[in-house]
């Protein structure tokens, strides 16, 4: 495997962002050029840093530790978080088990993490990133009290000052903290700010340091409790009609709307029955949503009764104000409730569209896209020096009408039997498919579909001839010959059905 470096513009410069422990074990760091390392390392593979997506992933991780590990965890930089875990260490065995713990959750996530613990959130941001680790852990642990001792070797940038104080104070050959430390406060006050002096009082502790947590969002629920248990579908029905409303009341609060919902029913007995239903968009529409869940109301079996009915939102995504037309003729039609009442009955594999793909092969000239999905296609992006930037004609569709497409494409393409056909460009006169001969009458070809030989070697010398043909009873297929009739190196001359026009 390569090494493996991200790479970031820094100015007019393209520098590393992130290098992976064989890059740096090569003497490649991040900020280093990137012809520099190309030169270090012939072979580098080099691709795009993701800033964005990285800070997202890390509030998102930072979300998932305040919802599982501590209440109060807060991002740290572009690449740390900060978790006060004081109060919640013991539930998880201490904070060298909860440490370790977290290390190999995170090592099992595909994340590589330093943890350390300590008295103060600035001495654990020095420890997990400036202190000697043992071999095989990831996991410092400060003893109580012991801080300011653990963090006089380490060097000023554990402190995180400004680069050009730590040059200024190197150049005064002050090069540690502890060095730092023992320094007079007045005159570093005057030379540097107090910028200096805070950081280091909030790393020994002397100052305090607020952190900015992540607040998890609530869960949207509803719940009814019931005095005497129902057990009637009418009853349940006109319950879920309030806590619909109630929901949909929720779900506008929060500037969502909901794209997945749960009914919990929760029954004297213990047993709760569950009903998810799932929207293709974003709804607040109550009507829509409660007939998708009024419509399976026979899946619940209340049992002896039914004490407690709520509704849970699963998953919602941001939804604000809908507009609207103020003539009839112009809006267009919605099919998203029709592919919910679909796809909850049927269920989501099984509702699908079909949209192009740029492929002269026909079984790759096409993939399945949700059943909402937006149906133009985006452009290609093109490197600047991409030979396609010099055409200039007009950018065909792939399924140009002036090659007809069966309505029916087969999955994969099906051997047929008992061909009679004149070599090297007629089209069959008679074939057997699945048990049955077809006699045809009419008949229209050869297409000529080359191989795709810039993707797969193994096609350099394809060759497929297409043609549609009718039977006697009236039925249109689309058959090929894999091969062009007179080189051998074309194909083995076999037929096959691929598809069927309506």
């Amino acid at each position: 495997m390569r090494p493996l470096v991200t790479s970031l513009k820094h100015g007019s410069r393209l520098v590393i962002a992130a290098a992976c422990p064989a890059a740096r074990a090569l003497g490649l760091t991040p900020g280093m050029a990137i012809t520099q390392a190309r030169a270090l390392v012939p072979g580098l593979d080099i691709r795009d840093a993701d800033p964005t997506g990285d800070a997202a992933d890390l509030l998102r991780l930072a979300t998932t530790a305040a919802r599982r590990w501590t209440p109060i965890a807060a991002v740290s930089g572009a690449d740390g978080l900060l978790l006060d875990i004081t109060g919640t260490a013991h539930l998880f065995g201490g904070e060298a088990t909860m440490a370790r713990r977290i290390v190999r959750l995170l090592a099992r996530l595909g994340y590589t993490a330093r943890v350390a613990v300590a008295d103060t959130a600035g001495a654990a941001w020095a420890m997990a990133r400036f202190q000697d680790r043992r071999p095989g852990d990831g996991v410092v642990i400060v003893p109580p009290a012991q801080h300011a001792e653990a963090l006089a070797p380490l060097p000023l940038a554990a402190l995180r000052l400004d680069p050009a104080a730590i040059d200024a104070l190197v150049h005064l050959g002050v090069e540690t903290v502890g060095q730092l430390a023992a320094m007079p406060r007045g005159p570093l006050v005057r030379r540097f700010g107090d910028a200096l002096v805070t950081r280091l009082d909030q790393a020994s502790g002397r100052i305090a340091e607020p952190l900015d947590p992540v607040i998890p969002p609530e869960p949207i629920a509803v719940v009814q409790r019931f005095a005497e248990p129902i057990a009637t579908a009418e009853a349940i029905e006109h319950w879920l009609g309030t806590l619909m409303r109630h929901l949909v009341t929720a779900l506008t609060q929060a500037g969502k709307g909901a794209r997945m919902i749960e009914l919990v029913a929760d029954r004297i007995d213990g047993v709760p029955q569950h009903l998810r239903i799932g929207l293709a968009r974003p709804s607040r529409d109550a009507a829509h949503m409660l007939c998708l869940i009024t419509r399976r109301i026979e899946e619940i079996a209340p049992g002896y009764g039914i004490d407690t009915l709520a509704l849970h939102v699963r998953r919602a995504d941001p939804l604000g104000a809908q507009p609207f037309e103020e003539r009839l003729e112009e809006t267009s039609a919605d099919i998203a409730p029709l592919v919910d009442a679909l796809a909850n009955r049927i269920g989501d594999a099984r509702l699908w569209r079909i949209q192009p793909v740029e492929s002269d092969v026909p079984e790759r000239s096409l993939a399945s896209a949700p059943p909402l999905a937006d149906a133009t296609r985006p452009a290609a992006r093109l490197k600047p020096d991409d030979v396609r930037r010099l055409d200039r004609g007009v950018d065909l569709h792939p399924w140009h009408p002036r090659w007809p497409r069966p309505a029916r494409l087969l999955r994969r393409p099906e051997r047929l039997d008992h061909v009679i056909a004149e070599l090297p460009d007629q089209p069959p006169r008679r074939f057997t498919w699945r048990g049955q001969t077809h006699r045809i009458i009419c008949a229209d070809g050869p297409e000529r579909i080359l191989g795709e030989w810039w993707q797969r070697t193994a096609e350099a010398d394809s060759v497929r001839d297409y043609f549609r043909v009718e039977d006697e009873a009236g039925h249109r297929f689309w058959l090929f010959r894999r091969g062009d009739g007179e080189r051998p190196e074309t194909g083995d001359l076999a037929w096959f059905i691929h598809g069927a026009f309506g």
